[in-house]
């Protein structure tokens, strides 16, 4: 790696950013009235029908207009083009036995009276009743809440808490923006739209793990940088495979939903959505939370050894290993070498003297008399210590007695 972009810098800016559009998509979704729901969480019918390609060329206007005294019906263009083929959707109300078989048959006979019996074909026909698809949102939900918990864990597990919590609110992130898109542009939210979110949850935390993995590395190589730092260097480090990853997946979605057409269409749009939101909400997003969700913490436990202690913890270590000035050293310390022993004190036993210094009265008492100061006199010689020993230390194995002991009979 050549050089480490400070990606935290923007970190405000792109928070802001993520909170308009978060923002945008919630006034998009009252002012349009909701999410455009569609037959697997609105119970209702679902018909594939074509128009024979050799009768006539029909458009999807024409059908639209054929179908205009059905309520609650969409209609969208499957298919190969050229091929006339269509999907009818129409909701069903809430309590209604008889809805399905008089929709079918009132579908066929509008078609038919505009096209003729001969060229309308049914290919299939689907129903979803009320209960199912009551059924099928409330196992949406809880799949997603399961599949949140289980990475919440997962990630805490292999990382620390507030990594984990990280990784989950960058998520949360992402399906909040692709659902605010999504209301926006009243795409229409069936099982593909939870299959795509699920996809995007996966791709979107691979990429944060990876990057969370780094920081965990290079905690450990720089010791000496702030969290910081380390989380730039990281996203550094696995910038050049993000950005490969992202662009080669885009590719095949792209193809598919310029190709696909209906549900599948449908599911490259939120795909290609998630993948650009994953992809800038794990690098401005997740690391920022990580970052500031640890210097909240370090400042938590700043301000309570304040108020446990008087003072952070640690603090003073070092201005205790160091005497003040002025203060008497400890009993016991050894003056420097070469300093002189302070006027009138008595010098050490056993030191040197010089000869003819020893009064009569002190000989006599056993005591020895201060000896004059002397230009020439040396002060006692410390014994040094032993050089260290600086080689490979050799270490010798004693093998056991291998002698039997007599057993005593």
């Amino acid at each position: 790696m050549k050089r480490v972009y400070d990606f935290l810098r923007l970190r405000w800016v792109m928070i802001a950013i993520s909170l308009v559009l978060i923002a945008g998509g919630l006034v998009g979704y009252f002012v349009r009235g909701g999410l455009n729901l569609g037959i697997d969480f609105t119970s209702g019918l679902v018909e594939q029908v074509q128009i024979r390609p050799g009768s006539r060329e029909v458009g999807i206007a024409e059908v639209r207009t054929a179908l205009a005294g059905i309520e609650g019906m969409n209609i969208q263009g499957i298919g190969p083009a050229g091929s006339q083929q269509f999907m009818i959707k129409v909701l069903a109300p809430p309590d209604d036995d008889s809805f399905q078989e008089r929709t079918e048959s009132r579908i066929l006979a509008l078609l038919s009276e505009a096209f003729g019996a001969d060229n309308v074909v049914v290919q299939q026909s689907d129903f979803v009743g009320p209960r199912y698809a009551g059924e099928l949102g409330t196992q949406t939900i809880s799949i997603l809440a399961v599949a949140l918990a289980l990475i919440l864990i997962y990630t805490a597990f292999r990382f620390r808490i507030i990594y984990a919590g990280a990784a989950v609110l960058c998520l949360v992130h992402d399906a909040l923006i692709m659902l605010g898109v999504i209301a926006v542009f009243r795409v229409e939210v069936t099982t593909s739209t939870v299959a795509a979110i699920l996809t995007i949850i996966g791709y979107s935390l691979n990429d944060t793990i990876i990057i969370f993995d780094r920081v965990r590395e290079n905690r450990s190589l720089m010791r000496d940088s702030d969290l910081g730092t380390i989380i730039n260097t990281s996203i550094s480090q696995s910038l050049s495979r993000t950005f490969l990853t992202s662009l080669t997946t885009l590719l095949a979605i792209v193809t598919i939903y310029i190709v696909g057409t209906g549900d599948i269409q449908n599911f490259a749009f939120n795909l290609i959505i998630g993948i650009v939101v994953g992809t800038y909400s794990t690098v401005f997003i997740a690391s920022p939370i990580a970052l500031e969700w640890t210097r909240a913490l370090d400042r938590s436990h700043k301000r309570r050894d304040i108020q446990r202690f008087g003072k952070p913890a640690g603090a003073g270590v070092a201005a205790s290993a160091a005497p003040p000035a002025g203060a008497a050293p400890p009993t016991g310390a050894a003056p420097p070498t070469g300093a002189a022993p302070p006027t009138g004190a008595a010098p050490p036993t056993g030191s040197r003297k010089a000869e003819g210094t020893r009064a009569p009265a002190e000989e006599a008492a056993g005591r020895e008399a201060p000896a004059p100061e002397d230009e020439g006199a040396r002060p006692r010689e410390r014994p040094q210590a032993a050089p260290r020993h600086e080689g490979p230390v050799q270490v010798t194995r004693v093998q056991p007695s291998r002698k039997k002991k007599k057993k005593h009979r």
